[in-house]
């Protein structure tokens, strides 16, 4: 059995007292950065876990934060944000806190959820995802005085609270700057219905990046559907059908793009198409597709939580304030 480490072993591999090492655990800025430096490079070498009760005495925290699981929908881009909880899980037990799941069916359920949890467990925070224009979950948890930070921006006002988003534009601007270079010009767009924070957003990448190379992105080949490959099908193969269809398609998910390479193959036409989320499904099939970094994504909002709750951000070199992350473009066989 390996021997446990405690702090007497990191304070003698650090060569620092074990008060030294305590005071880097609990009150770093009483500490020479280099010191510091020296503990937390002792710690991570050793594998050094702090103790979870000692730790909520001193804090009267839980060390415990809540994070919903999303509903399935059709098994592709639901799998992006397990890749998240992954992530999450992952660098919550890093910070030393753990994840609780649960499930919401809606908004005003998920309130109801916020509730029934606050009022049966000693919560620390919450991770929302999911937000649009208008977000009554946020407000609710501010109101309350409830920790929280999100994925994905709040749309109405960016500096409403901490978030980490992935910048959508930009990874549909690099799927159209792509076509464009490949001698593309009749670049049509399929995404979900206006309104919505995250797709327009991807939208305007599209139509950014179109303007950018002097095309004026034609309204007859924007589509707006509900998120599925049975609708992505349906609206490409409408394009398809037109008097001048497109040679390239720019989709706002794998699971419309997924859609549109069935009726591009059905046709037996050749468009080039290109998805958003780098989902299984898409290295599976050849897909093109934007990727997301979920794991720096899910890191960043720990990140942010644990030095809001720890309240040792400008000691510790976190950063605190909003993170808009870079996709990229995986470029595979449909494009």
């Amino acid at each position: 059995m390996a021997e446990k480490v405690t702090i007497s072993t990191v304070a003698q591999h650090a060569q620092v007292s074990r008060q030294t090492v305590s005071n880097v655990l609990n009150s770093p800025d009483v500490v020479r950065e280099d010191t510091r430096r020296r503990v937390l490079d002792a710690i991570e070498a050793l594998g050094y876990r702090t103790n979870r009760a000692a730790r909520q005495m001193r804090t009267g925290r839980s060390q415990l934060i809540a994070v919903r699981i999303e509903p399935t929908r059709d098994g592709i881009n639901g799998s992006v944000l397990d890749r998240f909880l992954h992530g999450l899980t992952d660098a919550a037990a890093t910070a030393g806190y753990r994840v609780m799941l649960y499930t919401a069916a809606g908004p005003a359920d998920e309130i109801a959820t916020y509730d029934d949890l606050l009022s049966s467990y000693e919560l620390d925070a919450f991770v929302l995802t999911g937000t649009d224009h208008g977000d009554v979950r946020t407000e609710w948890l501010a109101a309350r005085g409830v920790q929280f930070v999100t994925f994905g921006r709040p749309w109405d006002n960016p500096e409403r609270h901490l978030w980490v988003d992935v910048d959508g534009a930009s990874g549909t601007a690099h799927a159209t700057d792509h076509l464009i270079a490949a001698g593309h010009r009749r670049i049509g767009f399929i995404g979900w219905p206006a309104g919505s924070g995250v797709g327009d957003d991807r939208r305007a990448g599209w139509a950014r990046a179109m303007r950018d190379a002097g095309l004026e992105p034609a309204a007859a080949l924007d589509r707006q559907t509900p998120d599925g490959i049975a609708q992505g099908e349906s609206v490409a193969g409408d394009l398809l059908r037109g008097d001048a269809p497109p040679t390239a398609l720019v989709c706002a998910s794998d699971s419309l793009a997924l859609g549109a390479l069935q009726a591009v193959r059905a046709a037996g036409a050749t468009v080039a198409v290109t998805g958003f989320d780098d989902t299984p499904v898409a290295r599976a099939v050849g897909l093109t597709s934007v990727s997301q970094p979920l794991a720096e994504a899910a890191a960043g909002c720990m990140d942010l939580l644990a030095s809001a709750l720890d309240g040792d951000h400008a000691a510790l070199g976190h950063r605190i304030g909003p993170m808009l992350l870079q996709p990229t473009l995986v470029v595979r066989q449909s494009a």
